[in-house]
């Protein structure tokens, strides 16, 4: 019996990429193969450990270790994510939503944080709460030089909209910025900033909380940290629960 065979491209991130590689950009699987069946393709020929812990999107949505591939899927193989902005240059990778209660962008240019604060003030707001995420001069007791930022961009600006309009609906606020920077960061400068408006300052500063820890867990979004002695890529908080593989379904 003749098998009927599928082609999925492979995008590798963070530390993954590094692993990897290039030779990881397309696998070639029986038909009706899911997630969990790539996975355990890819394992027999790079590192079985570095695939633990991972969270897979197809399309650039997170999808379930039973996830039926389909001919042409694209597939990102995401390590636990590391989230810890400017004015509007055409340079910017940014995604401006039409409605100004939710503003989401990623950027490669200075993130300026009084102007994003400024433009979310409105008259009906008593509070605004910021998170400005900076770069530090260290990271476990090693001096750093610079830290440089990479994201799956098309999935990243999908999650960083779709929590900035959960945390409006959650938590009752009404104005919300999220903005990310990528590419290389040198220390003091803004890596996210995330500002929320609201009427009452409770629901603000809980729903700030909420936006950076989700960020941080969620949101595609890599850092490589660069030493005096060399340089690594920062490692991730776990994914929740539903968003990464088990251990079991990576082996």
């Amino acid at each position: 019996m003749l098998l009927t065979m599928i082609q999925v491209r492979v995008l590798a991130f963070g530390v993954l990429k590094d692993a990897l590689g290039t030779d990881a950009s397309e696998a070639v699987l029986c038909e009706g193969a899911t997630v969990s069946d790539l996975v355990a393709h890819l394992s027999r020929n790079y590192p079985h450990a570095m695939l633990r812990g991972i969270a897979v999107s197809v399309n650039a949505e997170y999808a379930s270790a039973t996830h039926v591939l389909c001919q042409g899927d694209e597939v990102g193989l995401l390590p636990p994510v590391s989230g810890g902005g400017a004015p509007r240059t055409a340079d910017a990778q940014e995604e401006v939503q039409p409605r100004p209660d939710v503003v989401t962008y990623l950027t490669r240019e200075p993130i300026d944080a009084d102007e994003l604060v400024a433009e979310a003030k409105q008259g009906e707001d008593g509070a605004v709460v910021v998170f400005d995420g900076i770069v530090r001069n260290n990271s476990r007791g090693r001096p750093t030089l610079h830290l440089d930022y990479e994201a799956y961009e098309e999935m990243a600006l999908s999650q960083m909209n779709a929590i900035a309009r959960s945390a409006r609906v959650s938590f009752g606020v009404r104005q919300v910025t999220i903005v990310h920077r990528l590419g290389r960061l040198a220390v003091g400068e803004t890596s996210v900033l995330i500002v929320v408006a609201s009427a009452h300052r409770a629901q603000a500063f809980d729903a700030c909380r909420w936006l950076i820890d989700t960020l941080k867990t969620t949101v595609p979004i890599w850092k490589k940290e660069t030493f005096i002695d060399g340089a690594v890529w920062a490692a991730g908080e776990p994914f929740p629960v539903g968003f990464g593989l088990e251990a079991t379904d990576a082996s």
